[in-house]
């Protein structure tokens, strides 16, 4: 419960009265400052009063790519047998409150209100709940409630269309790309044997020294891996504003959904790391894309040393594609060439990003720009 400028105004005087009638025997003054009293009761109880409300929200698509439309609609019902209600009503969308009237809702009744949810910007929309306002006539008390659950809009970076992928250190076994190697199933790891486990692929020496039964894990390398860092990193964009926002970093989001739809188009294996420590794997695009909707800039305990240590530590994929808003940071992912068959770097911002040995480097503008040099590539 808030009291307003008035009704703060009217307590004093009340409080001002009372006094004043009491001490000095002024009973016309105990009059009127019982009378501001209790007006403010009145305006207690007024607000006090619960009104019985049902909420139903439906939010369609909840998932959406940035620019495309997406509707929010209520079902807001009054419960109460006897007594009708008109209040003022805001529903949480974002960072904004959007007006919901609910004007004359009858005993019983229900009304339904909708409005558009803005998707100009990527980003987690976080609706509701609805806040239903009480304020007494005489405006001097107001108390907000929540009613309903809260539901989420994901809004993901713009995909620009990629028409190039690359072929990886190892060629594709069914049919892409010419000149297919053999022997493209290589060990990859040691693991604890488990029921269903050819017994050929157990590992003799080291199940007799550790007491335990382990097997070998293979890995099909015969398709390329990408991939995709993402710097998200506050320093490595130099434009970012007193918002916290970054026109190259939005880019940077495009570009990494860019190559991980294209890899899901070509049905090719795509893992995606944030410098902060987020990532993404697996085989449905919609994990890839709501980490991407939901990456923000961080400080400096974002460090970019410890993605790349792990990346050379516990390799991932052939091929990498480093993105970030400056080219200050390429010498220490280069240091992933060892690794990797091939390093790609997409620099955003307004200058030309120099060139390094071993790896590929596209400076753009823009995603647009970076989907252009991207398929401009010859060595893929």
């Amino acid at each position: 419960m808030r009291v307003t400028a008035r009704g703060a105004g009217l307590a004093a005087g009340a409080a001002v009265l009372l006094a004043t009638g009491l001490v000095f025997g002024y009973p016309h003054l105990v009059v009127l400052g019982t009378a501001c009293l209790a007006a403010l009761l009145f305006a207690g109880g007024y607000v006090w009063w619960r009104p019985r409300l049902t909420v139903e929200r439906e939010v369609e698509p909840d998932r959406v790519m940035r620019g495309e439309s997406s509707t929010v609609t209520l079902h807001v019902g009054n419960t109460s047998r006897l007594r009708g209600a008109t209040l003022i009503a805001h529903d949480r969308c974002g960072p904004a409150a959007v007006a919901v009237p609910l004007l004359r809702l009858k005993a019983g009744g229900t009304t339904t209100a909708s409005y558009p949810v803005p998707t100009a910007r990527r980003g987690v929309v976080a609706i509701g709940p609805l806040r239903v306002v009480r304020r007494d006539p005489l405006g001097l008390l107001t108390l907000s409630r929540g009613y309903g659950g809260t539901s989420t809009v994901w809004v993901y970076p713009r995909v620009h269309r990629l028409t190039a992928v690359p072929t990886g250190v190892s060629r594709s076994l069914d049919g892409r790309v010419d000149r297919v190697p053999h022997g493209s199933i290589t060990f990859d790891t040691l693991r604890e044997y488990v029921v269903g486990d050819e017994l050929r692929h157990v590992h003799w020496r080291t199940t007799a020294r550790i007491g335990e039964l382990m097997v070998r894990e293979h890995l099909d390398t015969s398709l390329p891996r990408l991939v995709v860092l993402l710097d998200d990193r506050r320093d490595a964009y130099p434009d970012v504003d007193r918002a916290g926002e970054s026109a190259r970093f939005e880019s940077a989001c495009e570009a990494a959904a860019s190559i991980v739809m294209a890899a899901f188009r070509e049905e090719l294996p795509v893992a995606l790391r944030l410098a902060g420590g987020a990532h993404a794997g697996g085989k449905g695009s919609r994990g890839f894309l709501d980490v991407l909707a939901e990456a923000a800039l961080h400080g400096p305990a974002a460090g970019l040393d410890e993605a790349v240590a792990d990346l050379r530590t516990r390799k991932a994929g052939d091929t990498l594609v480093y993105l970030s808003g400056t080219s200050a940071d390429l010498g220490r992912v280069a240091t992933l060439r060892g690794a990797y068959a091939a390093v790609v770097a997409g620099v955003f911002g307004d200058g030309d990003a120099p060139g390094l040995e071993r790896i590929t480097v596209l400076a753009a503008r823009d995603g647009a720009d970076f989907a252009a040099a991207w398929d401009g590539v010859q060595t893929w």
